[in-house]
């Protein structure tokens, strides 16, 4: 579900949001809507600006944000170096295993990161994790072993509602949409 206020929020939710300090995510499936689509050697993937922009301001509060996924794709590190993410992990075929490695050299615990995954493979890891997350088509085996599950599909806005959602219980909301707003938001 989206939420419009940080009141709305159930309270163990908001209170495992607040503690966030890395957000992960699996690309195929969670950050792209899942299809692998080929053509004459290249490959193509669609990716939600508004996943894009979450991330962004993730980092402008001093979030980390992470890709984890097992596949490997030129398209991929395309998108993260347009959105300036420094924690990319492709080929990652033991995705915990690369988890721990990166909360252990960002000196952070396993109660402060999120992982927004879809399928089994993203399984150890949402176990593993504060905050465990699945688009609203993940795996039905997936979707039943999260804490959260979005509104939107994975390609379609997920990613987005995790970033506000966790922006929302750490109080940064309003800065944000004074940014944006004409006038600052009066």
């Amino acid at each position: 579900m989206a939420y419009l206020s940080a009141s709305e929020i159930p309270a163990e939710l908001r209170e495992r949001a607040a503690r966030i300090r890395l957000v992960a995510f699996d690309v195929d499936g969670t950050l792209s809507d899942g299809k692998l689509l080929y053509g004459d050697g290249s490959e193509l993937k669609a990716f939600h600006v508004l996943d894009g922009l979450g991330m962004k301001l993730l980092r402008d509060y001093d979030i980390e944000v992470a890709l984890i996924t097992a596949r490997e794709s030129n398209v991929v590190q395309s998108r993260a170096r347009e959105l300036g993410l420094r924690h990319v992990y492709q080929g990652a075929r033991d995705k915990l295993e690369t988890l721990e490695h990166l909360t252990r050299s960002l000196r952070i615990e396993p109660g402060q990161v999120a992982y927004m995954g879809d399928d089994l493979p993203d399984l150890p890891v949402l176990q593993h994790v504060g905050l465990s997350a699945a688009p609203a088509n993940a795996h039905a085996w997936v979707r039943e072993r999260v804490y959260w599950c979005s509104t939107a599909r994975g390609g379609g806005g997920a990613g987005r509602e995790l970033c506000d959602l966790i922006l929302l219980a750490q109080g940064h909301a309003d800065t944000i949409l004074k940014r944006y707003l004409p006038g600052g938001g009066e």
